[in-house]
């Protein structure tokens, strides 16, 4: 992920005036439109042979937005993918055509592909998992002996990985709370950079080595604070000054310090 926390940048501005610098943020580890929708079928419980594609669809294109407005560059398949799930939603809303005699085959299911595509898809990323936990007990088995102790980060901890869509839905989360705490009480928006918050973790986390990720967001906070937050957060793993971690999938995200 890369973000530019430059002040030249130009700024994004909300209702009341306050700005935000507005940073194109570019992600290291691939993560494509399919990894989002195995994402979204786990995290709802869904049965990937009997994808709800109106749920989906509308789940789908809230993180789009949520990636739109952050700046984050992600590829065109995003978007492809997006035209396929709304067509696809289309199909369902129309009635069922009525089979005849001289039809030899039942219409198919409009999500069939989708389903065929995500079940091989999946397949596949199982696969590589299998290899690469393979490959981490066989480095663990037959590691050379090393009289010097590990660095802190090299400790092996039982904690699941974070994808990108897990700081999303969390970072949702932050923004959903902001909103009812606005209609209730009136913020005040102030003017903030993601240099000015990248320092402010920073700072936090040589006085604590372990965050949790709600912890970086106070209660009142103002959008444009929230969003300078989660993009100097995004910048900070960028550059390997920490590392998110999670006790288990869908658990409350913690920031470790590197």
């Amino acid at each position: 992920m890369q973000a530019d926390s430059s002040r030249d940048h130009p700024r994004s501005q909300n209702k009341n005036g306050a700005s935000v610098d507005s940073c194109n943020v570019e992600l290291d580890v691939y993560e494509g439109p399919l990894d989002l929708l195995l994402y979204l079928i786990r995290k709802e419980e869904i049965d990937i042979y009997d994808i709800p594609i109106a749920r989906v669809t509308e789940q789908y294109l809230h993180y789009l937005e949520m990636m739109r407005m952050l700046n984050l560059n992600f590829a065109g398949e995003f978007l492809a993918m997006a035209a396929t799930l709304l067509y696809i939603k289309s199909k369902t809303l129309l009635p069922p055509e009525e089979a005849t005699e001289e039809d030899e085959e039942p219409v198919e299911d409009p999500r069939a592909e989708l389903v065929r595509q995500l079940v091989e898809y999946k397949q596949f990323k199982d696969v590589a998992q299998d290899l690469q936990e393979m490959e981490t007990r066989h480095q663990s088995t037959f590691r050379r002996h090393d009289t010097t102790a590990p660095p802190l980060q090299e400790v092996e901890r039982p904690l699941s990985d974070v994808t990108m869509f897990d700081l999303l839905s969390a970072f949702s989360e932050v923004l959903e709370r902001a909103a009812r705490e606005e209609e209730v009480h009136e913020v005040d928006e102030e003017e903030v950079t993601v240099a000015e918050q990248v320092d402010l973790i920073l700072s936090r986390l040589r006085e604590n080595r372990e965050l949790l990720f709600h912890s970086l967001f106070p209660e009142r906070a103002g959008r444009m604070m929230i969003i300078a937050t989660f993009l100097a957060l995004l910048e900070l793993m960028r550059l390997k000054k920490l590392v998110a971690v999670q006790d288990h999938p869908f658990a409350e995200i913690k920031l470790l310090a590197r």
